[in-house]
């Protein structure tokens, strides 16, 4: 829903929430100074912006289009002294029934151009992981194959150093443009990135990536053509691509695969809700009806303590939560 805030009639006194509504009218015109007010939107539902398809409304919720507006946008924040967000695609998110009390920062549409030069790719992060892996194929470049099907941004995807079926960012990427924490802009290679299992020093420090280089190497399109139906294949027959989800939900423990743990707990198809673990992989929870994520909180729980109790094993959600619960 876009809101126009209105004049506020100003007393001499003024209840808690007659002062957060004039607070809120100025953070607004602070915000529509920064970018159009059509690109500001409050109380947006994020279920429509998380592929689990849940999740309450976010005060704000804006796309900036370049980096002095995401720049601009996290200064305000940051002055202001209220909570913000990057968000991608919203494919490894559980956000909360109640929302987000803040600014949620979407990079995604407004900022995903990619280009091709050589054998390298520069992608803005906002670019979906399956239309860089695409111009790859159309261009003859290898070694991106593996993120065809990931859900996701290559923003997002470098955060947390994305990977399947073998393949991994770390694999391809060359170096990351990003803003620090210092509101600073900054190239780090591939060395500096720290990347590790679904980690990365952007991560450990907040910085946000806005702009990503690969190195792939020639390939043969016929070759990388069979290699990618036959990883399309692989996921439509194993995953639950049919029901709405984040994803993988806990990370690989190490020497066990967590869909394996839990299936041989017997949670296959267990429910909570609207919740289900997958009963065509085990690893994946799903919004199966309507679910809500005090139903995937619960079930994950469930399945955590289940797992735990008859294996040792303790299982580590790799869905990142956000929001009140």
């Amino acid at each position: 829903m876009r809101v126009e805030f209105t004049a506020y009639l100003v007393y001499d006194e003024f209840d808690e929430n007659e002062m957060e509504i004039i607070m809120n009218q100025e953070f607004f015109k602070q915000l529509n100074d920064i970018m159009d007010k059509g690109r500001i939107l409050t109380e947006e539902p994020m279920k429509k912006h998380t592929t689990f398809r849940i999740g309450g409304p976010a005060d704000y919720f804006v796309t900036p289009v370049n980096i002095k507006e995401v720049q601009d946008v996290i200064s305000l924040c940051r002055r202001e002294d209220i909570p913000y967000y990057i968000l991608g695609n919203g494919s490894n998110l559980l956000v909360g029934d109640q929302g987000y009390r803040g600014v949620i920062i979407q990079i995604y549409k407004s900022m995903n151009d990619i280009a091709v030069r050589g054998n390298k790719i520069t992608a803005q992060a906002g670019a979906l992981l399956s239309r860089v892996a695409g111009a790859a194929y159309e261009n003859s470049l290898t070694g991106f194959e593996f993120a065809s099907g990931i859900p996701g941004t290559i923003g997002g995807a470098v955060v947390m150093n994305a990977g399947a079926y073998g393949g991994e960012m770390k694999d391809s990427i060359l170096s990351a443009t990003v803003l620090t924490a210092g509101n600073v802009v900054e190239k780090l290679y591939k060395d500096e990135l720290e990347l590790g299992y679904r980690t990365s020093v952007i991560a450990k420090k907040g910085h946000v990536v806005l702009e990503v280089e690969l190195q792939l190497q020639p390939g043969d399109q016929r070759e990388m053509k069979e290699r990618l139906e036959t990883l399309k294949n692989q996921r439509v027959s194993k995953q639950p691509l049919e029901y709405p989800s984040a994803g993988s939900t806990f990370k690989r423990p190490e020497g066990y695969f967590a869909g394996k743990l839990i299936q041989d707990a017997g949670l296959k198809g267990y429910r909570v809700g609207g919740a289900q673990v997958s009963e065509k992989h085990s690893g994946f929870v799903i919004n199966k009806e309507q679910a809500t994520a005090a139903d995937v909180v619960s079930l994950m729980t469930a399945v955590i303590a289940k797992v735990q109790q008859q294996t040792g094993v303790t299982l580590e959600p790799e869905v990142k939560r956000l929001g009140e619960f």
